[in-house]
């Protein structure tokens, strides 16, 4: 009889547990996203908003396609930063003039998506593991799951992030004239990025350093935040939102992508984050008491102001 590790190194395939292998496998199916996506945008007939819609949708389908065929939701993970760093460009490549607002916004963006793409592939163990979020929903969703990966894992991000964009594709279908009111944004945008940044660092250099998984990590930004990265990444679309508020804040309703996403973190990601964290975590009901969720203030500076 074989024991359980036979068993699971029998059930899981070589190439799986192969880090190189599966982020070449993972890739091919973003090439082929990115060609679908890129066929449908050119051929769909509608005007420019809904065909960048309906080619995100579909790319989003073949990642969907690619994690049924792989048998792991996380196929879908780098879709978040990659999404906005392909779109924008390529809208980009389609206009005959530029502004600076667009170019200064599509940059940051730019090197937002880059850095965070970076930082999964840092993480990513290979095809064998699937994101600890998901194997929760499948035990919840039982035989409904692959709807659940469909619409809760897979379309409502790519929702998300697609309305977090428009205000930059906004700026790149008009080309406004620069304005200083526009730096108040970008400066939002950049403290953002720079707080993501720091954070997974931080974090990164723990994990190294430590072994003990039960112990919490109270250095740097997480000592004063229990969730720097998450604020950094609210930030970050606030920024690019306020940029484009700055220069046409009659359509503020394109702000809508920004809200949802701070909910998203809000009310789903870091709830179901620190539900599992209170599982394996020692003394993490006494951080959590005497740690901000999420502005990295001393206690003493956030009851100050209304903080979350």
């Amino acid at each position: 009889m074989l024991d359980k590790s036979q068993s699971s190194s029998i059930a899981t395939p070589r190439w799986k547990t192969n880090r190189t292998t599966s982020l070449l496998i993972i890739t091919l199916g973003y090439v082929i996203a990115t060609l679908v996506g890129l066929i449908v945008y050119h051929n769909a007939g509608l005007n420019i908003w809904m065909n960048l819609l309906a080619a995100d949708v579909a790319a989003t389908l073949v990642i969907w396609v690619c994690s049924l065929v792989l048998s792991n939701a996380s196929v879908y993970d780098p879709y978040w930063s990659v999404q906005p760093a392909v779109i924008l460009p390529l809208l980009t490549l389609d206009q005959t003039r530029l502004s600076l607002p667009a170019i200064m916004v599509g940059l940051i963006i730019m090197v937002w998506g880059t850095r965070l793409t970076a930082n999964w592939i840092t993480t990513f163990k290979g095809l064998h593991q699937q994101d600890w979020r998901y194997d929760l929903i499948k035990k919840q969703a039982g035989p409904f799951y692959q709807l659940a990966n469909l619409f809760g894992i897979q379309l409502m991000p790519t929702a998300i992030v697609f309305a977090c964009i428009l205000p930059a594709v906004h700026l790149i279908l008009t080309a406004p004239s620069f304005s200083a009111s526009i730096l108040p944004g970008l400066l939002v945008s950049l403290t953002g990025f720079l707080l993501e940044t720091v954070a997974d660092r931080q974090m990164h250099a723990f994990r190294q350093q430590t072994t003990d998984r039960s112990i919490i990590m109270r250095q740097g930004l997480w000592k004063h935040s229990r969730h720097p990265n998450y604020l950094g990444e609210i930030l970050m679309w606030w920024g690019v939102f306020l940029v484009f508020l700055a220069m046409d804040p009659a359509a503020w309703w394109l702000g809508l992508g920004t809200v949802l996403n701070t909910l998203l973190f809000l009310f789903i990601s870091i709830p179901m984050a620190e539900k599992r964290l209170a599982g394996y975590k020692s003394d993490f009901e006494e951080y959590r008491k005497n740690t901000r969720m999420l502005l990295p203030l001393s206690k003493k500076a956030a009851h100050k102001i209304l903080l979350f």
